[in-house]
C-alpha cells in the first residue's frame, strides 16, 4: 500500500510557480526598457521608474501580464499568463505572488487560496484534473496541517498533513461507510487507530504500514472479541478470546484503560477530540462531488470490505468449530452466550498452537485467577507519576518543553555542516526570555516568566543526528500533548529524573559542578562517541538551564533511556564493583526496583564473540572515563526473563521464595505470564521494516558464528509480536545461571533464557578533592577496597574484574 496522498501530490511539477515569478521578476529587471501596454491601450517603450500605475507587461518569450505595476515590476492585483496556458489571478509582491490569489494550470487543475513568496502557502483549496479535492493548510507547495481531501471515489481524509502525504491523527471514511480513526505516518495507517468495518467489525489497536501489528484487540459485529498481539495482520503470541454476551471482569477493564494510558491501544476519547477539530476545519467541503477512478496501490482499496484475511478467517472458522465441540452455540439464546467460554490461545504467524478455557464453569477455581487478576491491576503501575496540573513540577515541566521547542525550532533550519571548536564551551551557548505574556521570538504560556539556557546547540544537534533521532520525532516525544512523568531518584545525588510519555528519553536534574565537567569533557566525549559506534556511555542529547522569575536556577540534561523496548524489564541492576553499601534499601522489590551489586546473585553466559565484544567496548569506555578523571561511574543492567517450562513446575511444588525477590518472580509471574515462556531463536537478519531497533542505537548487528554461519541476526521471541535487531548493549540473549549465596543450599540448577540491556551511566563525577577527602575518611573506617571513592584507574580496573565475573566465559559454567 502506497500513502493516501499518492494522488495530486504531484500537483504540476512541471510548472513551478515560484520559479516563474521569479524569472519574471528578472526579465523585468534586467533591461531598463520593456515593451508596455498602458491601461488606454497605447504601446510604448518606457523606462524603469518607481511610479504605481495600472498597466500591461508583454514579454518576449510570450507571456504576459496586466493590472498594478510598481515601475516594471508586479505589486498589488494582477494577471499573468505563460506561453503553455498556465494563468495566475491575484495579489503580488516585488514581482511575487503574494497574498490571495487563483492558480489555474493547463491540466484543468485549479488552486484557490494563499500564496507567500512564490509559493502556495497557507490556507487553500486544490482540485485536480480527476476532481480530488483538497481544503486546507499549504507550505511551500505542499499539504502540511490541518487538512481535508475527498477522492474521486468518494473517500475522505481529514487530518493532519506533513510534506504532502497524510502524517499524525487523522480520519479516514471509505466511500462505502467503513471508517479509520487514528494516527498516520507517510500516507499508512501507523501507530494506533481504530478501523470499523461497515458489517460492525472492528480492530482497536496498534498498527505498521497499513496493517495490524502489536497489541490490539478485534471486535465482531455479534460482541465476541479477541484480545492479544499481530504481526503484519496475523495473531501472533498468546491473547484471549470473549465469546458474544461475556463480560470483561473490572480487573479485565483495568488491564485494557492501562493499555489505552500506556499508548498500546488508541484513547477513544482524543480520537473523537481530533474528530471534532478535524470537522470544525472542514465543514464547508460537504457539498462537493466527485468521481474517478484511483491507482491501484493505494491505501483507499483496504477498507473497501471487510480484508480477506487470512488470520481473522482461519481464526473464524477455529472458534465456530470449538464452539461446536464444547457444545455452545453463539447464535443461540442469551443464557448460552453467557455461559460460552472465554479461551486464552497461542498463535504462531496466525496458526493456532494452544488453547485454555479461562473461566470458572469450565475449570475449577485456583489461585491461577486469582494471579491473573493481580497482573491486570500491576499493569497499571508504570514507573513514574505522570506530572499534571496542580502536579509540583507542572511549571518547571511546561518551561522545559517551551525552551526545548524553542531551541529545536530555530536551530533545525540552520544547515549542516561540520563541528567546529567555536561550538564548544560556555561561550558557544545563548539564552532566552520567555515573558508569560509571549514576545514578537516567544509564544505566550501558562508558566511563570523564566529565563532558558542553551548550552552548545549544535553540539548536541550533531549527537541527535548522528543517532538518527529527527527533530520533530524528538519535539514530540518530549514536547507533545502527552504530560512527562516524574521518577523518584534511584540514588544519593538527589537529582530529579523525568522520563517522555514514549519512553524514549530521560531528562534529568544537574549540579552545576556536575554541567562544568560534561562541558569540560564534551569535546572529547563527541570525538568518542563518533569513533566508537558501539559506545555503551550514556547518549546525550541536550543540556540546558531554566531560571524562573522567582525561584532557583535548575540544569537539565537530555538523555536516551536504555530501557526504552517492548519487553517488560523484570530486574534491573545498577554495577559499580564496590561493596560498600551496595544492596537495595528497601524490602519489597518490584520491577522498578533499582538493584546492586550485592543483590545479584545471577551470572550471564553470551555468546563467545559478543562476550568478547562487549568486555571490549566497555574496557574502551572505561578508559576514555578514566582518562577523563571520572569515576563512580556504573553499569545499568535490564534483564527480560523467559521461564523455561520444566522450572514451572518444579517451582510450583517447591513453593519456594529468596529474600532478593527472584525466586518471586519465577514462581508468581511465570506462571500468569508474566515472565514469557522459553525460547530465544535466531534467525537470519530480516528486513529492516521487519525489525524492531533499539532507539538511538549506532553501530553494526552482532553475528552468531554457530546459528547461521557468522552471519547477522535477529531475534525471535514466542509470544511476542515482532523480531528484535541485536546490537551491543541492546536485545541482547543470554543464559542467567543462578548463584547460590555462601552457606546456601542450591536444590535446583537454575537457568533462566533472558535478554539484557544495558550501558555506564553516571559519567560526571570527577575524582576532586572532595570525593579525595571522601576516600581518605571511609577508608580509616572501612576496607579501601569496598567503597566507591576511589582513584579513577583504580576504579577502572576494579569496575573491568567485577564486570568480568558478572559475563563468564562458557568454560566456568556447568
Amino acid at each position: 500500500m502506497s500513502g493516501l496522498g499518492a494522488i495530486a501530490d504531484n500537483i504540476e511539477r512541471t510548472i513551478t510557480l515560484s520559479d516563474r515569478t521569479k524569472s519574471l521578476d528578472s526579465s523585468l529587471i534586467h533591461d531598463n526598457n520593456d515593451i508596455t501596454k498602458l491601461a488606454n491601450g497605447e504601446v510604448c517603450l518606457t523606462s524603469e521608474s518607481t511610479n504605481f500605475r495600472v498597466g500591461e507587461l508583454l514579454l518576449p518569450n510570450g507571456e504576459s501580464y496586466s493590472g498594478s505595476l510598481l515601475g516594471n515590476i508586479p505589486e498589488g492585483s494582477g494577471k499573468y499568463r505563460w506561453s503553455d496556458g498556465c494563468r495566475y489571478v491575484g495579489e503580488w509582491r516585488h514581482g511575487i505572488t503574494h497574498g490571495h490569489g487563483k492558480l489555474e494550470f493547463p491540466s484543468g487543475a485549479v488552486y484557490d487560496g494563499e500564496f507567500s513568496g512564490g509559493y502556495m502557502h497557507g490556507e487553500g483549496t486544490y482540485i485536480g484534473p480527476d476532481k480530488v479535492t483538497y481544503r486546507g493548510r499549504w507550505r511551500l507547495n505542499l499539504k502540511h496541517g490541518l487538512g481535508y481531501q475527498m477522492y474521486p471515489s468518494g473517500d475522505i481524509f481529514e487530518g493532519s498533513w506533513m510534506q504532502g502525504t497524510p502524517e499524525g491523527p487523522g480520519k479516514y471514511t471509505w466511500a462505502n461507510g467503513n471508517v479509520y480513526f487514528g494516527n498516520m505516518k507517510g500516507g499508512k495507517i501507523s501507530g494506533k487507530g481504530t478501523l470499523t468495518w461497515i458489517n460492525g467489525d472492528s480492530y482497536e489497536g496498534s498498527w505498521l504500514n497499513g496493517a495490524m501489528h502489536g497489541v490490539g484487540m478485534y471486535t465482531w459485529s455479534d460482541g465476541s472479541c479477541y484480545i492479544g498481539t499481530w504481526t503484519y495482520s496475523l495473531k501472533d503470541g498468546k491473547g484471549t478470546f470473549y465469546p458474544s454476551g461475556s463480560r470483561l471482569t473490572a480487573g479485565q477493564e483495568l488491564y485494557l484503560n492501562a493499555l489505552r494510558k500506556r499508548g498500546l491501544l488508541p484513547d477513544m476519547k482524543k480520537q473523537s477530540q481530533v474528530s471534532h477539530i478535524h470537522h470544525a476545519a472542514s465543514v464547508d467541503m460537504g457539498n462537493v462531488k466527485v468521481s474517478g477512478k484511483l491507482p491501484e496501490r493505494n491505501l483507499l482499496n483496504f477498507g473497501q470490505s471487510r480484508p480477506a484475511n487470512v488470520s481473522l478467517e482461519r481464526r473464524w472458522s477455529l472458534e465456530v468449530a470449538i464452539e461446536k465441540v464444547i457444545g455452545h452455540n453463539l447464535d443461540g439464546d442469551m443464557e448460552d452466550a453467557m455461559s460460552a467460554p472465554i479461551l486464552e490461545r497461542e498463535y504462531m504467524q496466525g496458526i493456532l498452537i494452544s488453547e485454555v478455557v479461562l473461566n470458572e464453569r469450565f475449570s475449577p477455581p485456583s489461585g491461577r485467577a486469582r494471579r491473573r487478576q493481580k497482573r491486570f491491576v500491576r499493569e497499571l503501575k508504570r514507573p513514574g507519576e505522570a506530572i499534571i496540573k496542580g502536579h509540583r513540577s507542572y511549571d518547571l515541566m511546561l518551561s522545559l518543553q517551551l525552551g526545548i521547542r524553542y531551541t529545536v525550532g530555530k536551530i533545525t533550519p540552520i544547515q549542516r555542516r561540520d563541528i567546529r571548536n567555536s561550538d564548544f564551551g560556555l561561550r558557544a551557548s545563548f539564552w532566552m526570555y520567555f515573558p508569560k505574556g509571549g514576545s514578537q521570538l516567544t509564544p505566550t504560556h501558562q508558566s511563570e516568566d523564566f529565563k532558558w539556557k542553551d548550552y552548545c546547540p549544535m553540539v548536541f544537534r550533531n549527537l541527535r543526528e548522528m543517532f538518527k533521532i529527527d527533530a520533530a520525532d524528538y519535539m514530540m516525544s518530549i514536547c507533545g500533548n502527552d504530560a512527562l512523568r516524574e521518577l523518584s531518584s534511584p540514588g544519593k545525588s538527589g537529582s530529579v529524573f523525568f522520563l517522555s510519555q514514549d519512553d524514549r528519553f530521560m531528562i534529568k536534574t544537574l549540579r552545576k559542578s556536575e554541567v562544568k565537567v560534561l562541558l569540560r569533557m564534551l569535546p572529547n566525549y563527541h570525538r568518542h562517541v563518533k569513533t566508537y559506534e558501539n559506545t555503551l556511555i550514556t547518549k546525550f542529547f541536550g543540556l540546558h538551564r531554566i531560571k524562573p522569575s522567582s525561584g532557583q536556577k535548575f540544569r537539565f540534561v537530555v538523555m536516551g533511556n536504555m530501557f526504552c523496548t517492548e519487553l517488560r524489564i523484570h530486574r534491573r541492576f545498577d554495577l559499580k564493583g564496590s561493596s560498600l553499601g551496595r544492596s537495595a534499601d528497601k524490602v519489597e522489590i518490584d520491577e522498578n526496583t533499582i538493584l546492586k551489586d550485592l543483590d545479584l546473585n545471577y551470572c550471564f553466559y553470551l555468546e563467545p564473540s559478543w562476550r568478547e565484544a562487549l568486555l571490549r567496548q566497555i574496557e574502551i569506555d572505561s578508559k576514555f572515563l578514566e582518562e577523563e578523571n571520572i569515576m563512580d561511574y556504573s553499569l545499568l543492567l535490564g534483564v527480560h526473563y523467559r521461564a523455561p517450562q520444566h522450572l514451572q513446575s518444579l517451582i510450583s511444588c517447591s513453593g519456594r521464595t529468596m529474600a532478593d525477590g527472584l525466586e518471586i518472580v519465577a514462581e508468581e509471574e511465570s506462571l500468569e505470564d508474566e515472565i514469557s515462556p522459553q525460547g530465544l531463536v535466531l534467525v537470519p537478519r530480516g528486513s529492516d521494516d521487519s525489525v524492531v531497533v533499539g532507539p538511538h542505537v549506532r553501530g553494526s548487528r552482532l553475528r552468531a558464528s554457530s546459528a547461521t554461519g557468522d552471519a547477522e541476526v535477529d531475534l525471535l521471541l514466542p509470544g511476542t509480536a515482532s523480531r528484535f535487531q541485536i546490537q551491543l548493549g541492546v536485545n541482547m540473549p543470554a543464559r542467567a545461571e543462578y548463584i547460590p549465596k555462601e552457606g546456601q543450599t542450591q536444590v535446583f540448577h537454575e537457568v533462566y533464557d533472558v535478554v539484557l540491556y544495558l550501558g555506564i551511566i553516571d559519567i560526571l563525577q570527577e575524582y576532586n578533592m572532595s570525593k579525595k577527602l571522601e576516600h581518605a575518611y571511609k577508608s580509616i573506617q572501612f576496607d579501601s577496597v569496598s567503597i566507591s571513592a576511589v582513584d579513577p584507574t583504580y576504579y577502572s580496573e576494579r569496575f573491568l574484574e567485577f564486570i568480568r565475573k558478572v559475563f563468564p566465559t562458557y568454560a566456568v559454567a556447568t
